[in-house]
């Protein structure tokens, strides 16, 4: 009787492993759009940064920096602030402003504060252990003359099955030394989430 238990026992669990939900991995193109939730996400914060990038440097503060003093400006990203009702990576958005700054050759783009932190521990260490020829000097670093900072916001509306994910990004570049704001920009993103009420 024992055993015949526990072959019974023995053909369910197989049963039940034979009858689960299999997991496959396929991995694909990290620029694929692929949106499953609705929420934000990576091409998101991409798009975000490439065009309200784009639209900050075809502005006429870059113009006017360039004539007065003759040459490019020296841009870094500060704080961009998440005000929306989810977990939003900004730093991840931060990196890809950073891109798309240095990827326009229109600007140049220094470390943030705690970037700057370790890089300066390193110049520390070295004035203390490397070779005279190699040190690299303290009192070097490049001031940056505008500094960006920013805000995500979003808006959800949802009904039934049906729900609505409203984001809004807002930046500002200011002259640190004036502190004048010379650029405010703004980009919408709105994404309509369908689900069926049955499922198969």
């Amino acid at each position: 009787m024992y055993r015949i238990l526990s072959c019974m026992l023995l053909i369910g669990v197989i049963a039940v492993i034979g009858c689960a939900p299999s997991k496959q991995v396929t991995r694909i193109d990290s620029d694929t759009i692929v949106d499953l939730s609705g929420r934000w996400n990576d091409t998101d914060s991409r798009m975000v940064a490439e065009q309200i990038i784009d639209d900050c440097l075809n502005h006429t503060w870059i113009n006017d920096h360039g004539i007065d003093t003759g040459g490019k400006p020296v841009v870094i990203v500060g704080a961009i602030k998440n005000k929306s009702n989810e977990h939003i990576a900004t730093q991840t958005f931060v990196s890809d402003i950073e891109k798309a700054f240095i990827n326009s050759g229109k600007v140049r783009t220094v470390s943030s504060a705690d970037e700057r932190s370790e890089i300066r521990e390193e110049r520390a260490d070295q004035s203390a252990n490397a070779a005279i020829e190699t040190i690299k000097r303290m009192g070097r670093e490049l001031g940056a003359d505008y500094m960006m900072t920013g805000m995500i916001n979003t808006i959800e509306d949802r009904e039934g099955g049906k729900q609505i994910m409203f984001y809004q990004t807002d930046l500002t570049l200011t002259k640190i030394e004036s502190n004048e704001k010379v650029w405010i920009g703004t980009k919408k993103i709105k994404k309509f989430i369908g689900r069926s009420k049955f499922k198969m």
